[in-house]
Order: structure tokens, then sequence, then C-alpha cells
């Protein structure tokens, strides 16, 4: 396969961490990639051979295998592999090969050290990988009320043997827990039903408790995994509930424990790169949730966290693509679909719906605009069913508005440079997040570099969108408290997105503008206006410390939703947090209300 530097340019702005780099050093750094074209079956390296490098897959599946032979990732496209290795020894401790036709983009060794020990975001990803837990061990060090099944299905032990039986088929599980008094008396299985009661001939009317496992063993939800395995194995079982306070809190069935182990995002991508269908994709995505909890867990950062989410969103967007124009048929011109909001800064979360555009090529005739109304829709609703609901303000490529030729979209950002109303901020607020996903890059390659210059030396559009974005403040009371929701349906909650993180992303938008950076992810752009000089290096540090604070909160509140049962929301009461943390919150409140005042006044405006 053949890559121009241009084509290797435009992939890896899409990969972290090499989107973080500067425009010189990323320009200085793609020649030194070799392309490797693998066919299935092909090896990349053995276990104990020396490394040439580290190794980024283009396209593709590689699967790694440890020193047992056991299959410990699945790795699709914008993955790295092979860094442990380098970082330790330079000798392999795991095995890679091409489960498909497979393109690699390799760094040789020398390179690759120079970029991990010259670029600070660089050695943070990979040296954070490199200590990262394996796949594998996360489960026996995870907490159990990560991966427990929360509400478990009881009855009074009363019930009859064939009322039990019935409530199992009827919720798909094996197991019942029964409970007297809002305390757990006993357990029954499907193996007692099978042993106990159709192998002893009992009638179906035989009360559960006289077959039921009584005073089973439990353990608590702050247990960890390796506690459940090494019950299970000691004791042959294979349903563990979970008793706090004396009363039942949840269950762990094997089940469990294989589902928690068998999911990640390179398993997830590699699903969805597969699916036939909008509908195979969502059985996919339904699986976020889980993921959620699982990498927050695991003691990744937010950005991390973020950004494996995110690249789920990626992948099923660009299978939708790629199904639509199989129904379709080919574009009639060269098209681009692009993503906005987080997903375009690539900071989806467990709750996200979608914004998204078409840019197509000058090309394109009136007829010919019929074909990527269909395309819009089709991937639109597609993304809609599989969980990344219809923005609500229809930044889609399904309104005509924002599925135009590129010519379009070029006066789109002249006029609202020129003329900074409020829609034309609100717009330039959203369409400046842009981010390509699928088609022809070149269509946003001139697009982002000539408004970005021309935003940049129009002094009066950044006022104007400085003054936009102070309207999104931090959630700052009187006496040191927190300024709550008023009414509603979530009064006397703290809006972790709205009052959390969007102030930061617009500071981190509004320095982009500045100095004409081109990164995306808020993280990046503020680690790029540091290295510019836009903001002072302590203000920079601060700044990072409160996003990373507050985002990492977001993130915790989402997995405590996840874990209760209901769906992930912004929503935080300040009373889930203990004072410690509430005190360490409002702290980084008030760096980010500084830094907004800060740069207020740097344009004359109120802070």
């Amino acid at each position: 396969m053949s890559l121009s530097l241009r084509d290797l340019r435009y992939f890896l702005v899409s990969v972290h961490p090499y989107d973080s780099l500067e425009p010189q050093v990323l320009d200085e750094l793609i020649p030194k990639f070799r392309i490797q074209t693998l066919s299935a079956g092909d090896t990349v390296y053995e276990r104990g051979a020396q490394l040439d490098g580290l190794y980024l897959v283009h396209a593709g599946e590689i699967e790694v295998r440890d020193e047992t032979g056991t299959q410990v990732s699945l790795l699709g496209p914008r993955n790295s592999f092979a860094e442990r290795g380098l970082i330790r020894d330079g000798i392999a401790a795991t095995s890679a090969r091409a489960v498909a036709d497979s393109v690699l983009l390799m760094l040789p060794r020398a390179d690759f050290e120079h970029l991990r020990t010259t670029q600070s975001m660089a050695a943070r990803f990979f040296d954070r990988r490199r200590n990262a837990p394996r796949r594998g061990s996360d489960l026996a060090t995870s907490r159990v009320d990560t991966f427990m099944a929360a509400k478990p299905v009881t009855c009074p032990p009363e019930t009859t043997v064939q009322q039990a039986a019935k409530l199992m088929h009827g919720h798909h599980i094996s197991s019942v827990c029964i409970v007297e008094d809002s305390v757990l008396a006993g357990i029954v299985t499907n193996r007692d039903l099978t042993g106990k009661v159709l192998g002893a001939g009992l009638p179906g009317t035989t009360p559960v408790d006289q077959v039921m496992t009584t005073a089973p063993l439990t353990l608590s939800p702050a247990d960890i995994g390796s506690d459940v395995l090494h019950a299970m194995m000691e004791h042959r079982i294979g349903h563990t509930p979970i008793v706090q306070d004396g009363k039942l809190v949840g269950i762990v069935t094997q089940t469990d424990l294989t589902r928690f182990q068998a999911v990640s995002s390179a398993e997830l991508v590699s699903a969805i790169a597969r699916a036939e269908s909008a509908a195979e994709i969502a059985r996919v995505t339904a699986e976020i949730p889980r993921l959620l909890v699982q990498l927050v867990a695991g003691g990744n950062r937010h950005e991390i966290v973020t950004r494996l989410i995110t690249d789920i969103a990626d992948t099923a967007t660009r299978r939708l693509l790629n199904l639509a124009e199989t129904e379709l048929g080919p574009a009639p011109v060269p098209y681009l679909w692009l993503a906005c909001g987080s997903q375009g800064r690539q900071e989806q979360t467990g709750v996200s719906d979608q914004d998204n555009c078409l840019i197509l090529d000058d090309a394109v005739t009136a007829t010919q605009m019929a074909y990527f109304s269909k395309l819009a829709r089709y991937v639109s609703d597609g993304l809609d069913l599989c969980g990344y609901f219809y923005c609500p303000g229809d930044m889609m490529a399904t309104n005509p508005r924002w599925c135009q030729p590129l010519r379009v979209w070029q006066q789109y950002f002249r006029n609202w440079i020129a003329k900074p109303d409020p829609e034309a901020q609100m717009l330039a607020s959203v369409m400046f997040d842009l981010r390509p996903i699928g088609g022809d890059g070149r269509l946003f390659e001139r697009l982002q570099k000539d408004t970005l210059a021309e935003a940049g030396r129009n002094s009066i559009f950044v006022a104007h969108m400085i003054a936009n974005s102070l309207k999104h403040t931090p959630p700052l009371g009187l006496l040191r408290g927190f300024a709550t929701i008023r009414s509603g349906e979530h009064r006397n909650t703290l809006d972790l997105k709205l009052n959390g993180v969007v102030p930061v992303v617009d500071l981190g938008r509004i320095y982009a503008l500045r100095g004409g950076l081109t990164a995306i992810n808020t993280r990046a752009r503020l680690q790029a206006a540091a290295s510019a000089g836009i903001t002072s290096p302590a203000g920079a540090r601060d700044l990072l410390d409160a996003y990373d604070l507050i985002a990492e909160t977001r993130l915790t509140h989402q997995v405590a939703c996840v874990k209760a049962g209901v769906r992930p929301d912004n929503f935080m009461a300040p009373s889930a947090l203990s004072d410690f943390e509430r005190s360490h919150l409002r702290d980084a409140f008030v760096v980010v209300k500084t830094m907004q005042a800060a740069i207020g006044h740097a344009r004359g405006l109120p802070g």
C-alpha cells in the first residue's frame, strides 16, 4: 500500500499522542515512519525477538499473545504496540501477528526513543501505557462493585420452586436470592432445581427454602476480583451474593466475570468494523457503559478514557458510512464526514449526542445532492440507534445547512468571522471543533488553515468569541460553597458538563484561535497554548490540573450512575463528595474562574 506524506499526516493528527505535537515536530517525524503491508496470518514479531521499533496500526487487525499463548490484545486502527519492550530492553515479551490484511506504520527504535525523551506528552502517554495493568489482571485487582450485578432478583422463602424457576427464566438468569426481612437467607440456582427438585421428584409447589443453600458464602462490594475468583475455585460455586451492612446489594456470577474480562475498546472496535448493519453496531455500543466502568476502575486518566470511547464512535461512524455506500452505491464526488462537539474534540463520555456535518467537493451538482442527503440520513439514523442521539440543535449532516460544498463552508466561516453576531458566535464555537472522521481529508486541510489564519487576524471576532465563552461560568457560590441548580429535575446538583468542563473547553478554543493552533482536543489545546506562550507556565499548570480534576470527577459520577443501574448523566449532588473532595473541586473551579477573568481583562471584557 502506498501512503503519501500527506496521507500519513492526515492519519497521525487523529492519533494520540501525535495529535498534540507541534506542527514542525510532526512534519519532521512523519518521514521516519516505515510502512509495512501484511497479509492475514503474517507474523509481525515473535516473543524474544529484537524489536525494530514502535508499531502503529493504520489498517487491519493485529493479535498480541503473551508467553502462554493467551490473546492479550486484538488491535485495530490507531492502536500502538511494542512500546513496553522498547522502553524496557528492546526484547519482545509477546508475539504479534496479523489476523486480517493489515498496514502498519513502524517508527524505528531510535526515533521512538527520541520522541519519548523530547516530547512530554509522548513520554506521559507511552510511560503510562507501559505501567498500566495488562488486560487479564484488571479483574483480579478491580473492586467487586465494579462488575457485580447491582440489582439481584430476589424472592421470599415461601415462594414455590416453580415460581422461582419462572423468575429465572423470565430474567434470563441462573440463580435467585432468597430474602427475608431484607436479610439474605439463601440462594437457589439452576443446579439446585435440577438436582434437588427434578432429580428428587419433588412437586413444583415445594417452598424454595426447602431446597435453597442456606447461609451462602458472601463478599462485600469493597472486596476485589481475586477474592471472588478464589472463593469460586475453592468452594466450587458459580454465584456469590454481595452483602453490605447485612443487606443484599448485588451478586457476581461466572458470567459477570467473563463479561468483565471480555470488554475492551479494541474488541468493541473490532466487532464494529465487522458489523453488517446498524443494529449489529448498536449491540456493540451498548457495552460502552461497562467499558467506562472498567476503564475508570483500572485507574486510567480521563483523557485516555474519553479518547478510547471516542474511538468507538469514530469506528461506528466510518462503518455506517461504508454500509451506506454499499446500499446507495459509490459517492458521485469526494466528500468528508466530520464530527464536532465532544466527538470532534475526542472527549466523549458515557453520554453523548451526535454533532456532525458533511463537506462536499465543489464539483457536486444539484442532482447529486440527493445522494448525500440519503447518505446523511442513513448514518445519522444509525448513530441514533447506536445511542448517539440526534442533536437537539439539529447540528447534523441531515440538516441541508450542514451538508454543503467546500466553497459554501468557506463562506460560512468568512461570514461568522466578519460579522460575529450571537448566532455566529454560537456556530463558530461548535464548528471550530471540527475533526475529520471519514472521507477525503483534503477537503478540510485548506479550510482549517485559512480559517484559523483569518480568525486570528480579526481581533474583533476573537473579542466576541471571548465574551461568548465567558457566559459559561463555574458553579461558585458565596462563602466557599457551590452554586447548585435551583429548580427543576436536577435541583441541588452541579452540572459537571455545562458549568464544569465546558468553561475549560471554551478557554482552550480561545487559546487555539489566538495562537492559530490546530489541536482540537481541549487538553492538547491547553498544552499547546502553554508551549506557544499564550498562557503563563504557572497558569497553564494550574488550569491543566483543574481541568483534570473536574473531568475525572465527572467520569467518576457517570460510573456511579452505571453502577446504580441508571443512564449516565452530568448532574452530581455535592453531597456525593467528601469534604476533602468538595474543597479541591471548588479550588479547581476557582482556577477556571481566574483564567476566565484573565482572558476577559486582556480584551477589556468583564471577568
